[in-house]
């Protein structure tokens, strides 16, 4: 009986991953070595922030999310809570303590960040506003809106009572990215 030995194929996987390795290493040590430190760097210290951006956890407008925010020279400029909802999610009895996770995030973000104002951003066909308000509740364009204006108006108005220094901008989202203004 012969058997065969895979010492070859296993040493060559081996030196193939120390190679990977090694150059990830160097793509590392070169940033550290020019600025003069072993320990990265934070992009940004804690400061002036522009805002805080509360938005759905909707997968589809991730990206149209961080395009707008970009548009609006934003970049880098805001914290980011994300709740399902948004302006619901943050007011719902059914998880109140997505509520308080808002309001902490919120005080957080004043004391660190030192934030202007406050970015509502719902969005339309929002999964978490079928299943909380009832799908009678966004059952047509219209009574779509009107439940989001009612729920960021309300958000609204609590962020206002409790931080009136704070600007608020209340906005609804299309699946096309295009962002209106509720007033």
């Amino acid at each position: 009986m012969l058997f065969r030995c895979s010492c070859h194929a296993t040493a060559e996987a081996g030196r193939r991953g120390f190679l990977k390795l090694a150059a990830l290493g160097a793509a590392i040590a070169v940033p550290m070595a020019v600025s003069g430190s072993m320990l990265p760097t934070p992009a940004r210290a804690a400061g002036d922030t522009e805002a805080l951006l509360l938005s759905c956890m909707d997968y589809r407008l991730t990206d149209d999310i961080v395009r707008y925010m970009g548009r609006r020279k934003l970049t880098d400029k805001y914290d980011h809570v994300v709740l399902a909802g948004a302006s619901l999610g943050a007011l719902t009895d059914k998880y109140p303590n997505w509520g308080k996770t808002f309001w902490d995030h919120l005080e957080v973000a004043i004391q660190l960040h030192h934030i202007h104002k406050v970015i509502v951003l719902d969005h339309r066909d929002c999964g978490a506003y079928k299943v909380f308000l009832g799908p009678d509740a966004v059952k047509d364009a219209a009574t779509e809106r009107s439940a989001h204006e009612k729920q960021l108006k309300a958000l609204g108005a609590e962020i206002k009572q409790k931080h009136p220094k704070l600007a608020t901008e209340l906005l609804l989202m299309s699946l096309d990215g295009k962002v209106e203004l509720i007033s």
